[in-house]
């Protein structure tokens, strides 16, 4: 009941969670409860005949449940808590003023004050209502101390009851603000680990979705080298398949030689065969090379270095590149030149991340002299040298 009561002060365009929501919350049950007592205080200086009490705790009452009211309407919370102060101690004030001045048994009061401002301010706040309620003290006993008369307006009958009730209240009021403040703190701390425990899931899950999103990319690059390969594989095909058909016909003519006895013919023949069969063996090996070069873009790489001819690496990457783009973009054409050191040789490298670099750097030189060749209408002839 008391949770939805003080809710209810809260601006409702707060969300829970951050420290300015945890200190309007302290604030509004600290005022809350303090209304609360002044009402209660009310009643008690009702039964002890104390009417200035009365009239002036019923005015601090009408005065915090007005600031609940401000502070609900978007009042700074610390001005808040400090206009808090300031009625805290006007009410003290006239209180002690009006039941016996320097030996009025509501003059503990003045330390609640500065305390509960420490708890729900700030220690700056607090340190300055506790420099007012010293200057206070020193003001009621210099006034006793030179003789002036403070009125006591509660009955006499009624003094150790009034007494009484001063004290226990005032122990009681600032140990229900500590569990307002502790039982603050503790929600905080708990919403602090459910954040975290929030934003760890989210981080987990964007995690998943970035390995998801790595992996989309992988095959999306993978698409377009295998439509380079394609393309590059199908030239080597084209040879094998033609030296192939060229050789069978080779061979009918041969066994014709054969029969007829024409040796020499026969042996011309052999080595035209020979020659294809050469051939065949080179185009073939080029073909298995492609293969082998998307096998290894495909596979995760394994950190090993190996031998690789860097030269015959770079210039299958940059073929791929090309057909790769022309099979995304019939509209696409550029010209591109090759000017290897051969005394390279062979370097230790991994062929799969050097692959994908190279396969990055073309893509993006293709790119650009094609974003330049429209850009000036056609008229630039787009060109990429390795």
């Amino acid at each position: 009941m008391l949770q939805k009561v003080v809710e209810y002060f809260i601006p409702v365009h707060l969300t829970s969670g951050n420290e300015y929501y945890r200190r309007v919350r302290l604030v509004a049950y600290t005022i809350f409860i303090t209304a609360i007592f002044s009402l209660f205080y009310v009643s008690v200086s009702w039964v002890a005949g104390y009417t200035m009490g009365l009239l002036i705790m019923l005015g601090g009452f009408l005065s915090y449940i007005v600031l609940l009211f401000l502070l609900r309407h978007g009042l700074n919370v610390f001005k808040a808590a400090n206009i808090f102060g300031l009625i805290g101690a006007l009410g003290v004030y006239g209180c002690i003023y009006f039941s016996g001045g320097f030996e009025s048994p509501v003059l503990p009061w003045l330390a609640s004050t500065p305390i509960v401002i420490l708890l729900i301010a700030g220690k700056k706040s607090g340190y300055f209502w506790a420099i007012v309620a010293v200057i206070m003290v020193v003001g009621f006993g210099t006034m006793h101390y030179n003789g002036y008369i403070f009125p006591k307006e509660y009955s006499k009958s009624r003094e150790a009851f009034f007494f009484l009730s001063c004290h226990s209240g005032l122990v009681l009021i600032i140990f229900l603000i500590s569990l307002v403040f502790e039982n603050v703190r503790i929600r905080a701390s708990k919403e602090v680990h459910q954040q975290k425990d929030e934003l760890q899931n989210t981080l987990s899950e964007l995690r998943a979705t970035q390995n998801q999103l790595i992996q989309s990319e992988k095959m999306a690059s993978l698409g377009e080298l295998t439509a380079g390969i394609a393309h590059e594989i199908q030239n080597p095909l084209n040879f094998v398949n033609n030296f192939s058909d060229v050789n069978t016909e080779l061979i009918d003519e041969l066994k014709e030689q054969l029969a007829t006895g024409n040796g020499q013919e026969a042996m011309i023949i052999a080595d035209d065969i020979k020659d294809n069969e050469q051939k065949i063996n080179h185009h073939g090996k080029r073909a298995d090379a492609i293969v082998k070069g998307m096998l290894q873009h495909s596979r995760a790489s394994t950190g090993k270095k190996e031998p690789t001819d860097i030269n015959a690496l770079a210039d299958e990457y940059l073929r791929l590149s090309y057909h790769g783009l022309r099979a995304k973009d019939k509209d696409f054409n550029a010209n591109f030149t090759t000017d290897f050191d051969e005394s390279v040789g062979t370097i230790e490298v991994v062929p799969q991340d050097i692959g994908k670099v190279l396969l990055n750097l073309y893509n993006n030189a293709f790119y650009a002299v094609n974003e330049k060749k429209k850009q000036l209408n056609g008229t630039f002839e787009p060109s990429v040298a390795v």
